[in-house]
């Protein structure tokens, strides 16, 4: 533990845990009608489904780890911002992909082999790197500076190019897309009533303010846990508020499955992490340096691994992640999460 258990009255202990699930459900409820509005609006562009649930999906259910780690930083939480955005990205591996292949398993896209998961472990080998100052001969400690941020958030530039924005152009301009996943843009596919494209646009914004709103109650609710129960804002972060944030993603994902959309629930997961890991350590950083906190290596370690270990799994069993593979991911995750919260 970091710190003694305050003694509150129950009052304090009702506002305090109230204050945290109202927020996680403003939040929640908001990301949903972000995440439908800007689908739609996608859609209504021609994306195919596997480039909406890589891009528009993933980023708008990330949006809450976005907004909370964002205002964290400017309040100087830099540890619950560090817990937050590792802890979603191996939550998003080890729990909501796992239980999404236990539910049915994925079919694997080829371009997820050849390009987006090898992207996504150059981010996770990037953020460790920016990360180990001291351990590659630094002078300072370990820590995560604006520069870094700026290098980090350059490296989601590129992934969004050559994801999304280099096949959308080329796809209109002649008509052939850059991309095997990405379908033709026909007049049918891109023509949609005004009225249908406000309301769209209407949710998307009214959703984005909810999560505004639910993000900031989350923060001063999971703070105040945390001082509540003595445990460290970053050991929250990287479990209570990772596990609310990321509840999108596995709402997202089951559904995909559930309706055989794998590819939607396979890119929601890799969109989301290269998310989380580039766009919001990036702009996270930029705000304020963000230092490594006690037990921060082995967490990043551990999602190195998992990035690592989602290429063989996606390769093997004739490109289908299993039940039985997404047993031992869930298995391993739970492994951890437990050691690591025995040794606080």
């Amino acid at each position: 533990m970091s710190g003694e258990t305050k003694n509150l009255s129950p009052q304090d202990m009702a506002v305090t845990f109230g204050l945290l699930a109202v927020g996680l459900s403003v939040l929640l409820l908001g990301a949903k009608y972000f995440v439908e509005g800007m689908a739609a609006l996608a859609k209504a562009f021609g994306m195919s489904p596997l480039i909406v649930g890589m891009t528009v999906v993933a980023f708008g259910t990330s949006t809450p780890e976005l907004v909370i780690n964002a205002l964290s930083a400017y309040r100087g939480e830099t540890a619950l911002a560090f817990g937050n955005i590792v802890g979603s990205s191996t939550l998003n591996i080890g729990f909501v992909l796992a239980v999404t292949a236990l539910i049915r398993p994925l079919k694997v896209e080829p371009s997820l082999i050849t390009r987006e998961i090898p992207m996504l472990c150059v981010a996770v080998g990037a953020l460790l790197i920016l990360g180990s100052d001291l351990r590659l001969g630094g002078a300072g400690p370990d820590l995560f500076t604006r520069g870094d941020g700026l290098i980090l958030l350059l490296l989601f530039g590129i992934f969004v190019y050559y994801t999304a924005i280099l096949s959308i152009v080329k796809n209109k301009l002649t008509g052939v897309s850059a991309d095997p996943f990405m379908v033709k843009v026909t007049e049918k596919a891109t023509r949609q009533p005004r009225k249908a494209l406000g309301r769209q646009t209407i949710a998307a914004v009214l959703g984005l303010i909810a999560v505004s709103l639910g993000a900031s109650w989350t923060v001063d609710g999971a703070t105040g846990v945390a001082r509540l129960i003595g445990m460290s804002e970053n050991l929250i972060g990287l479990t209570i508020v990772s596990f609310g944030t990321t509840l999108p993603e596995l709402v997202t994902c089951i559904v995909a499955a559930r309706r055989g959309n794998a590819e939607i629930a396979l890119g929601n997961v890799v969109g989301s992490n290269l998310f989380n890991i580039l766009a919001v350590g990036g702009v996270v950083s930029t705000i304020q340096p963000v230092a490594v906190p006690a037990g921060g290596h082995l967490d990043l370690l551990f999602m190195a691994f998992l990035s690592a270990v989602l290429l063989p799994v996606a390769i093997r069993s004739g490109l289908t992640i299993t039940r039985t593979e997404g047993a031992f991911l869930l298995v391993v995750y739970l492994l951890y999460m437990g050691w690591r919260l025995a040794g606080t």
